[in-house]
């Protein structure tokens, strides 16, 4: 059991904020066995918290008490964060110190009316996916219209920490440099690639398209909502389904289907690693219902005239059927297991992806579907996939030096991204921790060579995307292994250098937990491609934003 000594004062009544103190709250996960394991970590970061605000002459006093009964000091609901900012004054300067993977709408009620400077502190680390919540914190406060800072680091000691620390403090903002990224509204493309961009862009308003939506909402991320009237002027439309529809289509789908599909993929060279114990490893009856719910994901998929799918699965789902995550890389892919209607026989969507955005986020739905069809139009491989902007360090060796980042993602990637495709591709058990029934993965390293990425937010009450370039590097297994042991091994990984923006800009940016990627030929069609689909994303009415060395011509 973890030991519940905390050098932070605890609040205990609403009073007006004292002199150079700081009102603390810490957002966790709705599981309780995910709080349970991050506590630890996330009560050693704000003790160096603590010890940074002191050197700078500030108390701080903690807003929550630390439960004993649940072993951990989380907010780990929304009505609990309701309660703990009613005993927040609204001028008080408060700190969100993440160390973990947090559920943002237990918080964003009381930060929607805080009137005081708001500061969202992330660690800088792998293992504790803090930056990672952080991020889509800062998403959401950022499309809710919350004016907040942000700050992150690995030991709250480095001078850019400290120095951004101090600037909140005295000033109530941290300003960041985020030179880095231009307007396209004030830039100037090549001709003939805007007139290919708005024609795209014109054909899908006209034709119109469906994205199914498995249960909006997903883990918190209120950033990945976008409403109907922002969404819908582009052209794109919401089909929205129950999760429960989906269990219940898999009950539809026959032992002989699932195993055609499971036999499928052993021919195609992937490897499964399983176990027999069902509580802790993989096993081949976990898979075979994942075969099951992709061939139902895919029928209902036809049956509702959807161009993109997003199952959310962590809640609901996750208590009834193992995890989503094989059939969500397998949907991505071009090349996939057939599946046939049920009614007529015939194969469904022959050739094609279904693209499918994990976790039911539609900003990368919607990103999804756009790069799709314009891949397909240009004549490039379309598959793409999300992944979380997980961590990252600069790697020196091999040919490399640079800021390596790791793109990590539980489902979604599809295999003709990894070295070796199928072949290179193995299905490993979800970690126990958050998914009870198991199921596999989609595990893989990715290619080298040069992709664009991008990311669909709000601001402002308006549709934004960011977009660059970036190029994914091979590193030595040994550094590849290594990272995975820092994060998730069971996930596939992404090594990306992006062009032209470092490490801290990047941070101060995004306005997500994900990043969209997807491959271009060569360096050359990558700049290309990206300016083409900045040119369909305006003529969508998103505003704009190229990040980093994205050549204009």
């Amino acid at each position: 059991m973890a030991s519940f000594a905390h050098p932070i004062l605890q609040m205990k009544i609403l009073t007006k904020p004292k002199s150079k103190q700081v009102i603390l709250i810490s957002n966790g996960d709705l599981r309780l066995s995910a709080n349970q394991k991050c506590w630890p970590a996330q009560a050693k970061m704000e003790a160096a918290l603590a010890r940074a605000l002191k050197s700078e002459g500030w108390t701080v006093a903690r807003a929550h008490p630390l439960d004993a009964r649940k072993q951990h000091g989380f907010i780990d609901s929304q009505k609990m964060g309701i309660e703990v900012f009613r005993s927040i004054h609204p001028d008080a300067p408060l700190i969100v110190a993440e160390c973990v993977w947090q559920y943002s709408q237990h918080v964003l009620p009381g930060l929607f009316t805080h009137c005081g400077p708001i500061l969202t502190v992330a660690n800088w680390s792998g293992t504790w996916p803090g930056l990672v919540g952080m991020l889509n914190l800062n998403g959401s406060l950022t499309k809710m219209g919350v004016r907040y800072s942000s700050l992150w680091s690995e030991n709250f000691t480095d001078p850019f920490f400290k120095n951004g620390l101090r600037q909140w403090l005295n000033t109530g903002v941290v300003r960041h440099n985020q030179s880095h990224v231009r307007d396209l509204a004030l830039l100037k493309l090549p001709d003939a690639e805007v007139e290919i961009g708005r024609r795209a862009a014109r054909q899908l308003r006209r034709d119109k398209a469906i994205l199914g939506v498995f249960d909006e909402g997903c883990m918190g991320m209120h950033n990945a909502i976008i409403p109907d009237e922002l969404l819908n002027p582009t052209g794109v439309f919401k089909e929205r389904l129950s999760q429960s529809t989906l269990y219940a289509a898999m009950q539809k789908v026959s032992d002989d289907d699932a195993r055609a599909v499971f036999d499928w993929l052993r021919r195609k060279g992937m490897t499964f690693q399983f176990g027999e114990d069902e509580a802790t490893e993989l096993t081949e009856n976990q898979v075979l219902q994942q075969c099951k719910m992709y061939i139902a994901a895919v029928r209902l998929a036809d049956e509702f005239g959807c161009a993109a799918i997003g199952i959310q699965y962590q809640q609901g789902l996750k208590d009834l059927t193992p995890a989503s995550d094989l059939v969500e890389g397998l949907l991505n892919n071009v090349d996939r297991p057939p599946v046939c209607s049920a009614l007529t026989g015939k194969i469904l969507f022959p050739g094609e992806a279904m693209p499918h955005f994990n976790e039911v986020d539609g900003c990368a739905g919607l990103d999804g579907l756009v790069t799709y069809q314009l891949w397909r139009e240009l004549g490039f491989a379309p598959e793409n996939t999300l992944h979380d902007l997980r961590w990252g360090q600069h790697f020196r060796g091999a040919g490399v030096d640079d800021y390596v980042w790791v793109f990590l993602i539980s489902g979604a990637a599809p295999p003709a991204h990894f070295i070796g495709g199928y072949r290179g591709a193995t299905s490993e058990r979800q970690p126990p921790m958050y998914f009870r029934f198991g199921g596999g993965t989609v595990k893989g390293i990715s290619k080298p060579g040069h992709i664009v990425w991008s990311r669909v937010f709000i601001m402002d009450g308006k549709l934004h995307c960011d977009l660059g370039v970036a190029e994914v590097v091979a590193l030595p297994r040994a550094e590849t292994e290594r990272r995975w042991r820092e994060t998730t091994p069971q996930w596939p990984i992404m090594h990306a250098v992006l062009n032209g923006i470092s490490r801290d800009q990047m941070m101060a940016r995004h306005k997500s937990n994900h990043i969209q990627v997807v491959y271009a030929p060569n360096e050359r069609q990558a700049h290309r491609a990206a300016r083409i689909k900045a040119a369909m994303l305006a003529e969508l009415g998103l505003e704009v934003h190229l990040c980093g060395n994205v050549n204009l011509k």
